[in-house]
């Protein structure tokens, strides 16, 4: 596969107060294509980082309600994804 196929698979880091609380424990969280399996996830993750994942877990997160105005609509779908580095491993998100 093509370093392009795994950045279209990451779209990108999530950046919150718990995914941080996560990090200390190995543990990162993305954005990543709805499309996308765990195998999948895990090849682009190790090689785009250089790192070793031992686990990942995923979560489908359905779409909400929104108004502007008078007009209704939906937010996207998206699939977020916790992957656990090996032992001692880090990515640095910026």
């Amino acid at each position: 596969m093509k370093v392009t196929k795994y950045l279209e698979i990451i779209k990108a880091p999530v950046i919150t107060e718990k995914s941080m609380a996560d990090k200390e424990n190995g543990k990162y969280t993305f954005k990543v294509d709805p499309r996308a399996n765990k195998i999948e996830i895990k090849n682009a993750i190790e090689k785009i980082f250089d790192v070793k994942v031992t686990s990942v877990r995923t979560i489908n997160v359905k779409p909400k309600k929104r108004r502007v105005g008078r007009y209704t609509g939906l937010t996207n779908r998206t699939k977020k994804a916790i992957v656990t580095l090996a032992e001692g491993q880090t990515i640095d998100l910026g």
